[in-house]
């Protein structure tokens, strides 16, 4: 797969916790618990294509600064190509994720400038239109490139997170837009076969799928509803980046030429495996692994 990746990057601090809430203590001591990647969505999707073997432009914002320095660093050691991504905000974005063993975690993101700056699509017109997918984040600077990559008929893939109400203001312009749709069963406030029917209803996407974590992955495609049950591959680390790493797979599976069902079942296993990692950056598989995993069940 061509694939246009446009998101945030950041630089992201991972500790874990004994449980939440969090109980009061002046300091804890941890060894090899905390730790610092390259991360934010763009990354993390950009990463796992790659590591499946699809050829992707990354599109963002980094600060001129020294994270801002590292991220370029990092991409470039992973083979990502980075003519695309901008240092013109004041400083690069950070995170820091709370994580305990039961899977629950907390982030916290600074954004820092980010929200306030834009992409023109004019600047990477040629590649959107030659993309197999625009993989467009639902940041400020993709509401223009999403517009424009649907309106030029271009396979258009968001994730909106965490969404409890669907007519959600700053989502609306990627839901409007998005050829297929992803979201976590996080914050939704009915049952998620009821949310994902009215979310169609409204803006009849070709593909919607809401990761449940444990519970698995649900699709809807042409008014029918299927379940994925959850991959456990008998380990979990760090459950953070599992949704954009399912959102990836699916995506390249999807593409190659996988009908929804079957690229959802590859994708769920893709999640699984990854997170016995920890990091939202780390812990991708080979399509070969997925492969092996599908032909034993």
């Amino acid at each position: 797969m061509k694939a246009i990746v446009s998101g945030l990057l950041n630089i992201e601090t991972t500790a874990p916790v004994e449980s939440f809430p969090i109980s009061y203590c002046p300091i804890k001591f941890t060894f090899n618990g905390v730790t610092s990647n390259v991360s934010g969505v763009g990354c993390n999707i950009a990463k796992a294509l790659t590591v499946l073997g699809d050829n992707v432009d990354l599109i963002s914002l980094i600060g001129d600064d020294d994270d801002g320095e590292r991220i370029i660093k990092d991409l470039k050691r992973s083979g990502i190509k980075t003519d695309l991504i901008s240092a013109e905000l004041n400083n690069t974005p950070t995170s820091v994720i709370l994580y305990a063993s039961d899977g629950k975690r907390q982030v916290y993101c600074d954004l820092k400038d980010i929200q306030e700056h834009y992409i023109s699509p004019e600047k990477v017109m040629d590649k959107l239109r030659s993309a197999d997918a625009a993989i467009l984040c639902n940041i400020n600077f993709n509401r223009e490139l999403i517009k424009f990559a649907h309106k030029n008929s271009v396979l258009t893939a968001t994730d909106v997170h965490v969404l409890s109400n669907i007519e959600d203001e700053y989502n609306r312009d990627f839901m409007e837009n998005a050829d297929i749709l992803f979201l976590s069963d996080e914050s939704l406030p009915c049952p998620p076969d009821i949310f994902i029917k009215q979310i169609y209803d409204r803006y009849h996407n070709r593909i919607i799928v809401i990761g449940m974590g444990p519970k698995g992955s649900m699709l809807l495609e042409n008014g029918n509803i299927s379940v994925i049950p959850a991959y456990s591959s008998g380990k979990v680390i760090n459950t953070v980046g599992a949704g954009d790493a399912l959102f990836s797979a699916f995506m390249h599976f999807f593409v190659k030429g996988h009908n929804a069902l079957d690229a959802l079942k590859r994708a769920v296993i893709f999640a699984g495996l990854k997170i016995r990692f920890n990091g939202a950056s780390v812990g991708f598989s080979e399509e070969a692994e997925i492969e092996t995993i599908i032909k034993k069940q």
